[in-house]
């Protein structure tokens, strides 16, 4: 492979460089933010699974870290697009934001996507205004690397063969043993139902003994 010589500096007396008549051009160039210019955090080689998210530097409990970003799609297109690729593959990338929005940081993603579950969470999601955030719950120090629990969504009828894929090797001392959330989805959701079911009838109990409820 060919090098290309270091181009020498332009002298006063030299051409400028032509460009294309309907290139963009920036009025000025900004200088660097003190984000930019010290930067909160790195990727590089985590001890928990592949590449991980840590510290450059010492950042305070409360600190807004970094935004999940993404291809922002629907569950029907998150589950379309990766059904066939979790039957032998425990690392997904996909974020839900509510009940009609998937994040897939696999497309258009940024170095938020490489921060690893761990049970003993340095880091948690806030949800504000449909997009996501990650914050430090705790102050994390230089060279730590950043994490926060997934809770990641299953049902209790899932294969256990493809729920073993999500296997947590946080190595913390409280590890849970899963990325897993700790409730299966549809028994949380027929926990809630129930719930929602009596304080409807304590309501209307309520109602009726005070004589809020009068026959027409």
């Amino acid at each position: 492979m060919k090098k290309t010589p270091p181009r020498k500096p332009a002298s006063r007396s030299s051409k400028p460089v032509a460009h294309h008549a309907h290139m963009r051009h920036a009025d000025k160039v900004a200088r660097p933010t003190a984000v930019e210019s010290d930067p909160l955090y790195i990727v590089r080689r985590s001890r928990i699974h592949g590449r991980g998210v840590h510290a450059a530097r010492r950042i305070r409990s409360g600190t807004r870290i970094v935004e999940y970003v993404g291809q922002r799609i629907s569950h029907a297109e998150a589950d379309a697009r990766y059904e066939a690729k979790l039957k032998d593959d425990g690392h997904t990338f996909l974020f839900v934001v509510d009940d009609e929005i998937c994040i897939d940081a696999g497309i258009d993603g940024n170095a938020a996507r490489y921060i690893n579950h761990t049970c003993d969470p340095n880091c948690e999601t806030v949800i504000q205004g449909r997009r996501v955030f990650i914050e430090a719950i705790r102050t994390i120090q230089p060279g730590q690397e950043l994490g926060y629990d997934y809770q990641l969504t299953w049902d209790s009828t899932d294969d256990p063969a493809e729920l073993a894929l999500y296997a947590c090797r946080c190595g913390a001392a409280q590890c849970r043993g899963t990325m897993l959330d700790s409730e299966p989805l549809d028994k949380a959701r027929k926990r809630k139902a129930a719930a929602k079911r009596k304080r409807a009838a304590t309501r209307l109990k309520a109602a009726g003994k005070s004589g809020g409820v009068r026959k027409a």
